[in-house]
């Protein structure tokens, strides 16, 4: 009887999934037409599941581990435990790292959004004056606490599906198929832009400190937390499927070098997709959309840094230690984005690079030290991984082909 009543006391599997679902798709995913216009629909598609495949193995890889520790048990201490210290500073290194990156990622991003839209209401304010304020508004209702930030990301996560449904059925109505599935020209292949799509389609995956939270949250239900992490990267895939068909349908791929050359961020493509809209409604719904999108990204990824730096400084949690940890949060990568203003599709790449020690090389490590042995699964997930640092690292070089204008 006791069993019966717990187990109908359990959360619903819907509420994991929306957990996984709201931390995967964000802002980011302004980046992935944009890397993805060379390889084109087809070759885009195929990068984005098999890191979908990748990034879905290797949380489920994580889980399994975390399910034979205490409930709270956190990244830093399973990878002490069994990998060492000096990989548990590596890998804690790592995740300061991608974080930092993002969240210049996302205020270089914001800058110029907030700044057409304050400017369309009547407000002259520059992009350098629009990331301050922005930074500030965040880091005051991170500083003020979790509260405030669950309840604003809540907000955000539930206007933004909302705001995304409702483009999505507009734009896919003005889809030009023909020019999605257009084959290449003469002497031309797509193919060779492939391979350097792959780290920004592992950035757009990321969910692995979530995991620990799901843990605790199921009670150790292995199989409600397989089904929500399951679901939840399986909607992030439709998500995304449905965007790079909205955008990459309504936008020629001849466009998208130029797109590249101003930034490649997400006021140039939004300014580039509102050329082509024929609805006015769509437009504002895109500006609406973008918005919550950056907010809600900028919320997670900061909250984040926030706790991980209060965590490994100690720095307490009184209003002046808060004060201290928000100061060393926000102020690096407020001045980075100001000093280099067009780096958010780069920022996502490095992310990408870094997130593969982290999202999958460790638990892939992990999952080896604890099962004693080198599964299939194993394999598979330390290929997916070394695939993604080649790739990173031919693209760094220059050796693979960029998608410029002729």
């Amino acid at each position: 009887m006791t069993e019966m009543t717990l187990s109908r006391r359990q959360p619903s599997v819907w509420w994991g999934a929306m957990i996984i679902c709201g931390t995967v798709v964000g802002a980011g995913m302004f980046t992935l037409p944009v890397v993805m216009a060379g390889a084109w629909f087809g070759w885009a598609m195929i990068m984005l599941l098999v890191s979908w495949g990748g990034m879905l193995l290797s949380g489920l890889l994580f889980m399994r581990v975390s399910l034979s520790y205490p409930p709270g048990a956190g990244y830093d201490t399973l990878t002490k435990d069994l990998l060492g210290r000096g990989w548990a500073t590596l890998n804690g290194l790592s995740i300061l790292f991608v974080l930092g990156i993002l969240t210049y990622a996302y205020i270089s991003a914001s800058g110029p959004v907030y700044q057409h839209s304050l400017n369309q209401a009547g407000v002259p304010i520059s992009t350098a004056e629009a990331k301050v304020l922005l930074t500030i508004g965040v880091a005051a209702v991170v500083w003020l606490g979790t509260t405030g930030v669950s309840r604003l990301m809540t907000f955000c996560v539930l206007a933004k599906i909302l705001f995304l449904i409702l483009l999505f059925g507009g734009l896919l109505t003005q889809v030009n198929v023909p020019s999605l599935l257009q084959a290449p020209g003469a002497g031309e292949r797509y193919w060779p832009y492939a391979l350097g799509v792959l780290p920004f389609c592992l950035a757009s995956f990321g969910y692995h400190g979530n995991i620990t939270g799901l843990v605790s949250y199921y009670a150790g239900n292995k199989k409600h937390i397989t089904q929500a992490l399951v679901l939840g990267t399986l909607l992030s895939l439709a998500l995304y499927v449905f965007w790079l068909t909205s955008t990459m349908g309504n936008l020629p791929r001849s466009a998208f070098p130029e797109i590249v050359q101003q930034g490649g961020d997400i006021a140039a493509l939004m300014a580039a997709l509102r050329a082509q809209l024929h609805v006015n409604a769509l437009s504002l719904m895109m500006s609406i959309f973008s918005h919550f999108a950056v907010i809600a990204s900028f919320l997670g990824v900061t909250a984040g840094l926030f706790d991980f730096i209060a965590d490994r400084l100690g720095l307490g949690h009184s209003p002046t230690a808060r004060f201290k940890t928000a100061c060393l949060t926000f102020l690096p990568p407020l001045m980075a984005s100001i000093c280099w203003p067009s780096g958010f599709v780069a920022a996502i790449g490095f992310a990408g690079l870094f997130a593969t020690l982290w999202a999958v090389i460790v638990p892939a490590m992990l999952a080896w030290r604890s099962q004693q042995r080198c599964s299939i699964a194993v394999v598979l997930l330390f290929a997916f991984g070394l695939l993604n640092i080649l790739a990173w690292m031919l693209s760094w070089f220059k050796l693979l082909p960029e998608f410029v204008a002729e």
